[in-house]
């Protein structure tokens, strides 16, 4: 953490040198001395330590300066920094002025010059302004900050891409935090330029892109090697899975995500039935040890990045990414998932990401405090989330096609679920609209067979249906009716499949239409949709991948 700073003004070199010395001789062990010859100067450095967010304990500044008097100084730092202790330095001709300032800029002592000696006429009075400074004092948040508006759906994104890669940052809303506003302004930027990432070394970017983001954050925007092993296609559990065994196994490894890494699990509060944890973990945890384990055992992931088109060339396997590289690998392992069917509704779409969010309760439940949202979905992702908000919301609606959550949640999410006094279940209900000019005001439901009610909604969190992320390959592999991959024995049984497979061998257990090219996790046909399955299936995967390499 940043030591707190000093500042002192004088215009006199050598009154200067003197200051900067007799400070440094007492308080360098704890604070930052910064001299500054000009009253001019001393008002840029203050709007530049301001736009820093830097911590500026003291401001000692001498009243008679050309330009700008010490007074004007130290007036400017208690509107940049009302907490600051604020000393005028005065000849004894000019004690009149020093005086009348005191009231007129609040300022907190003057003292005379010289001060010889500084050990009874210089430091005691500073030593009382720095305890009493340091009683009140909390260090300043001096990470990523992320400056928009609550409800824009571009705020939202770089929200949900910053907690997905567990980037630890500060919100602050334009519109509510005086501190965002003072901020955007020192960066230069407009409020119409909103959202921008101020990082952690004052560099201020405005509506960045998620690929400029994640170079700035060090992720691999680029393959290192020529050719791979295994290449990995998505980093949800049965990815990081495959990426963690392929790695400690020997294999040259690469995972490519194109969003955030831990799929849908990674949105997940609080998963309670995977093994090993009896107190359960959040799916962010989860993936985050997932993705540091991989990396440790030697895979790179690349990310974010979205593979466009697989190629099979002489056996070896070219994928081609969105921003038109290509990269070859002997065997790939695609785990890109599944991803939630969009709800269909009035207002929706208009209000996605102004209130309508598909997942992201994590990043958006504190902007629901003390309010009401609805939670679309009866599935174990649904009910972590609506565990999750109903320490956030004032109250929490579960909208469910069905008569109840039996059919589709587990036992012990259905349990809490129902002894959490502000969690209430909309049973055989769908929501009709999504009401609102510039943000999620209200939802509109019906029951069956009832007429349809509106309630007022801060926001309301999509989890319905799944659809498999296979759009680009299922072209080239077999893929069922619904679009999931055909592995394995299932593939034996798709009169597609003579045609499709020329080798003398039946396909391995989780291998493709295509020889070399296999599928693990949900976006598989006949997969559990299950953490631990697909983390087995992902494991399972290099062990096949073993055998093809070596035949």
């Amino acid at each position: 953490m940043k030591k707190p700073l000093i500042l002192a003004v004088d215009d006199d070199p050598q009154v200067l040198a003197a200051i900067t010395r007799d400070l440094r001789q007492e308080f360098r062990q704890h604070y930052r001395l910064l001299p500054v010859g000009s009253g001019p100067e001393a008002l840029a450095t203050l709007d530049a330590l301001r736009a820093r967010a830097e911590p500026l304990a003291l401001v000692l500044a001498d009243q008679r300066m050309p330009e700008v008097e010490g007074v004007e100084v130290l007036t400017r730092a208690r509107e940049l920094f009302p907490e600051a202790k604020r000393v005028l330095l005065t000849a004894y001709a000019d004690t009149t002025a020093a005086i009348r300032a005191i009231n007129s800029a609040q300022l907190d002592y003057y003292l005379l010059k010289p001060w010889d000696p500084p050990e009874q006429l210089f430091y005691p009075t500073l030593r009382d302004l720095l305890a009493s400074w340091q009683a009140t004092y909390r260090p300043a948040y001096d990470g990523l900050r992320l400056l928009g508006y609550q409800w824009s759906p571009r705020s939202h994104a770089l929200k949900d891409f910053l907690s997905g890669y567990l980037v630890g940052y500060q919100w602050l809303d334009f519109e509510q935090d005086a501190e965002a506003r003072t901020l955007l302004a020192a960066t230069g930027f407009s409020a119409q330029e909103l959202p921008v990432v101020i990082y952690r070394d004052g560099q201020a970017v405005a509506q960045p892109e998620r690929q400029e983001l994640a170079r700035h954050l060090g992720l691999l925007a680029a393959a290192r090697q020529e050719l791979y092993d295994v290449v990995i296609v998505g980093a949800g559990p049965a990815g990081l899975a495959a990426a963690v065994y392929g790695a400690s196994e020997g294999l040259r490894t690469l995972l490519i995500e194109r969003q955030t890494p831990g799929g849908q699990a990674g949105s997940s509060s609080r998963i309670e039935n995977y093994l090993g944890f009896p107190t359960g973990l959040s799916g962010s945890e989860l993936t985050h040890r997932a993705w540091t384990q991989a990396t440790r055992l030697g895979a790179e992931l690349m990310a974010p990045q979205e593979v466009t088109s697989l190629a099979v060339q002489d056996g070896y396997k070219l994928l081609t990414l969105s921003d038109g590289s290509q990269v070859r690998a002997r065997a790939v392992v695609l785990t890109m998932g599944v991803s939630y069917r969009t709800l269909q509704a009035p207002g929706l779409a208009r209000l996605s990401g102004a209130g309508v969010y598909y997942g992201a309760a994590r990043t958006e439940a504190r902007s629901c405090r003390a309010q009401p949202v609805f939670v679309v979905g009866g599935g174990n992702s649904a009910g972590q989330a609506a565990m999750y908000l109903s320490g956030f919301a004032s109250r929490v609606y579960i909208v469910i096609r069905g008569g109840s959550l039996a059919a589709s949640m587990s036992a012990y999410l259905i349990e809490q679920l129902t002894q959490t006094p502000n969690v209430e279940i909309l049973p055989y209900t769908q929501v009709c609209e999504a009401c609102g000019e510039s943000s999620l005001e209200a939802v509109v439901v019906q029951a069956e067979g009832q007429e349809s009610v509106c309630y007022p909604a801060r926001a309301l969190f999509i989890f319905i249906g799944t659809r498999p992320s296979t759009e680009w390959i299922s072209s080239l592999a077999l893929c069922d009716p619904k679009g999931f991959l055909l592995t394995g024995r299932e593939l034996l049984a798709d009169s597609r499949f003579a045609q499709a497979w020329l080798e003398p061998r039946e396909p391995h257990l989780l291998e493709t239409s295509i020889p070399g090219l296999f599928a693990a996790g949900d976006g598989r046909s006949g997969a559990m949709a299950r953490v631990a399955s697909a983390v087995g299936e992902g494991s399972m995967a290099i062990k096949f991948v073993h055998q093809y390499l070596g035949e």
